[in-house]
């Protein structure tokens, strides 16, 4: 952990003119950007004093130079304020604190529903594959109809003994679909269902962290550049 001043950063990921084109138009899914204005006569450096201890925590490494900080995070505490971020840049330009922050967090869970989404396509893929030739067209080519061999007779459920039946014997189970029908055990395939579910989930937390990491790192920075 540092707060000595340092030579400046230039490999900063935040950096726009270093972005390629495309991804200036997707970063904001995990950046989160934005400006506070400082009050009035308050210098940059007493500015970046006032941010200095959110950034002197467990795991957090941090550069000051001129109007500029920047830090980065490694295996943060779960009581660090901040611990959803792992890097960014603060800077003070005209009276204006300015701040561009990196959360692999919400790129995780943008990333999550895709893969549960996935998921659930490729169990209705194989769902699709593994229907029984019962199905199949009727118009499928084979031999005549008056040729084809009847379909063998279901097993029939055995007569219940009289004195079993007299004495409250339950009856005989009927067999089951040995043969894949709807009603045996083989018909029973895996569900999309909760891939679903898992994929809504991590839409809503990505929604909830968003808005809400938005709004708590800002209320971060101005109570501390405020000194309250």
């Amino acid at each position: 952990m540092s707060g000595t001043v340092a030579a400046p950063h230039h490999d900063y990921a935040g950096s726009a003119q270093e972005k390629p084109s495309m991804l200036r138009y997707i970063d904001w899914i995990w950046h989160i950007r934005g400006e506070i204005a400082l009050p009035a006569e308050q210098s940059g450096e007493e500015a970046f004093d006032l941010l200095a201890p959110l950034f002197r925590q467990t795991g957090t490494s941090y550069d000051r130079y001129q109007d500029t900080l920047t830090f980065r995070k490694k295996d943060a505490a779960a009581q660090d304020k901040m611990s959803v971020f792992d890097s960014g840049v603060l800077r003070v330009e005209n009276s204006v604190l300015r701040y561009d922050l990196i959360s692999r967090a919400l790129l995780y869970c943008f990333l999550a529903p895709l893969l549960f989404l996935g998921f659930a396509q490729a169990i209705i893929t194989i769902n699709d594959f593994q229907k029984p030739a019962a199905h199949a067209p009727a118009h499928t080519a084979g031999p005549p109809a008056k040729a084809r061999p009847k379909p063998a007779a279901k097993e029939a459920v055995p007569p219940m003994n009289p004195i079993d039946k007299a004495l409250g014997a339950p009856a005989p189970d009927k067999p089951d679909g040995d043969d894949g029908d709807e009603d045996g055990p083989k018909s029973k395939k895996p569900s999309p269902t909760p891939a679903y579910v898992f994929a809504g989930i991590f839409v809503a937390l990505y929604l909830i962290g968003r808005l809400l990491e938005d709004r708590l790192v800002r209320s971060l920075f101005r109570k501390a550049v405020a000194g309250t």
